[in-house]
């Protein structure tokens, strides 16, 4: 079957320099502002068949300003960060020194105590391949940023370590067409930010 889903990367919820592992905090006021600034560039998108979000609040609260009344799917959540969860990786790296280094060079390795880079693309890739679409499905997805560059990892086939060089700005739009280990990646002009 082919579908086509694009996915939506959710506001921001902190500026980068409050940025935490795993965080789940509710958008900031800089993001509900950016996402009704480009809401009508997005409101398109809502006639979508098929609408889900990750279950993380900025993801939700993305999705529900947009009006895409998306549902949660707990397959895509973000990476789960064990003990690291809500801390600055400045603050993992006072108490393990080393340890994110050691994370980021091995995509296999979890040193918090939660997932690995390579089990968290899988799980965000099983549930991509596993999509129920008839032909001609069109879905969107509110993800975080992390969700969004495993999706693309997965869809293209990439080696893990290729994840860390996929950037995703907030609000900005990836649509993947085809079908369970036939991805392909499309930029749309009209969703562009």
């Amino acid at each position: 079957m082919n579908f086509r889903l694009t996915l939506i990367a959710s506001a921001r919820s902190s500026s980068r320099l409050a940025e935490r592992f795993d965080d789940d905090r509710p958008l900031d006021p800089a993001g509900w502002r950016e996402v009704e600034r480009v809401a009508p560039t997005l409101l398109p998108l809502a006639a979508a068949g098929l609408r889900y979000c990750s279950p993380s609040a900025r993801s939700r609260e993305t999705g529900d300003i947009l009006g895409f009344m998306p549902l949660a799917q707990t397959a895509l959540r973000d990476c789960d960060m064990g003990r690291w969860r809500g801390r600055t990786r400045e603050e993992v790296e006072t108490r393990e020194p080393g340890a994110v280094d050691s994370w980021l060079a091995d995509p296999g390795s979890a040193p918090h105590g939660g997932e690995s880079l390579s089990a968290f693309i899988n799980r965000v890739g099983d549930w991509l391949d596993t999509r129920p679409a008839a032909s001609d499905t069109r879905m969107l997805a509110v993800a975080d940023p992390g969700v969004i560059r495993a999706a693309v990892t997965h869809a293209m086939k990439a080696p893990p370590h290729c994840y860390w060089n996929v950037d995703v700005l907030p609000l900005s739009t990836v649509t993947l067409t085809g079908g369970a280990g036939k991805w392909r990646l499309c930029v749309d002009r009209e969703t562009q930010l």
